[in-house]
């Protein structure tokens, strides 16, 4: 189990960690801050130079929660992180990643108003016997305040909140104690499938009047995707996808309606498993259907309808050019072989 206490500098999470740390039975204190360290010495500097905070590292945010998986395997029981963590697609694919490896979360939000926080940082001696780095990490924490208020909305919404301007360490890690017994802060992540090989998924593409391709907001993943999801063993494709549509839209689509626009082979990358994709369209969706699509809030944040170009923005590259392979076919209504979301013989790697 993970227990992730977020919140800005100055919220308190390092104290109320170590008190935690107390209260919870056969727990270990994880700091993801140790990895991002680590890849500070490792990497080249050239590399380094290019992102302004380790989170910004692809890297940080795939090894966050392989050493997670890692410490438990050899201390099970409850990881206590402590780790500001402020953009929503870092949180998508960190938590998401987690997910896949079956580890609960109970995501927690310490918060206190600005004046508070400021008040914490000047006071707080952040390197002991170091006057000259503790201001400079008083002034990196100070400037990062502003990215906590932009980060409140989503926060507020997807974390449990603790306002911690009234409490001691000792009593918000008694609160975070209480709320991980009762489970209330369990966020409802969606684990991955668990099949070891690739798999066979199908997505269904649907419209507005103006020709606009709907799509949804993953909960925890870091992009957006289309209406869809793998194939049920011994389900037809077609199927899957009117059963997914249904369970991520509350769509009830016929199966003879949909139209097939294209295959694609999805080479593996990594952790995520590769496959046969397949993409129906669905028609265009009237009002009255638009009206009353209903989201999973365990599943999905959101939908919209977008242009080409807006999708370019919101999909990973290898979705992107597979939605753009299914738009070609579209007029003609012949379907397309694609590879890595391109024709067969331009091929290349990348999901």
């Amino acid at each position: 189990m993970i227990v992730w206490v977020n919140g800005t500098f100055g919220a308190g999470k390092t104290s109320a960690c170590r008190e935690l740390l107390e209260l919870l039975p056969d727990s270990t204190l994880y700091d993801p801050e140790l990895v991002g360290h680590a890849l500070c010495e490792l990497l080249p500097a050239q590399r380094l130079a290019e992102v302004t905070d380790f989170q910004d590292l692809p890297a940080w945010r795939r090894l966050v929660p392989e050493v997670a998986a890692a410490l438990l395997s050899e201390v099970p029981g409850t990881l206590v992180v402590p780790m500001t963590l402020l953009r929503e697609e870092y949180r998508d694919e960190i938590f998401g990643a987690l997910a896949a490896r079956g580890l609960p979360v109970h995501h927690f939000v310490l918060h206190a108003e600005e004046t508070i926080l400021r008040a914490r940082i000047a006071a707080g001696e952040e390197v002991p016997g170091d006057p000259v780095a503790s201001e400079r990490v008083r002034r990196w924490r100070f400037d990062h305040l502003p990215e906590y208020q932009a980060a409140r909305e989503w926060l507020h919404r997807d974390a449990h909140v603790l306002d911690t301007a009234e409490l001691t360490p000792r009593q918000v890690a008694e609160t975070l104690a209480a709320l991980v017994k009762e489970g209330t802060a369990r966020c409802p992540i969606v684990r991955s499938s668990t099949t070891p090989g690739d798999t066979v998924a199908a997505a269904v593409l649907l419209f507005d009047e103006q020709d606009r391709v709907l799509l949804v907001d993953p909960v925890y993943k870091p992009a957006w995707e289309f209406p869809g999801g793998v194939v049920e063993r011994g389900e037809a494709p077609t199927t899957a996808a009117v059963r997914e549509a249904a369970e991520e839209l509350g769509l009830r689509l016929e199966p003879g309606a949909l139209r097939l626009l294209a295959v694609d082979w999805e080479p593996r990358t990594g952790d995520h498993r590769g496959g046969m994709r397949l993409v129906y369209d669905g028609g265009r969706l009237t009002a009255g259907q638009r009206a009353a699509l209903r989201l999973p809030p365990d599943e999905l944040r959101d939908w919209r309808f977008v242009t080409l170009g807006e999708a370019e923005r919101l999909l990973s590259p290898g979705r992107y050019r597979r939605l753009a392979g299914a738009l070609e076919a579209r007029p003609t209504g012949t379907p397309r072989y694609l590879e890595a979301g391109l024709p067969a013989a331009q091929g290349v790697g990348g999901g």
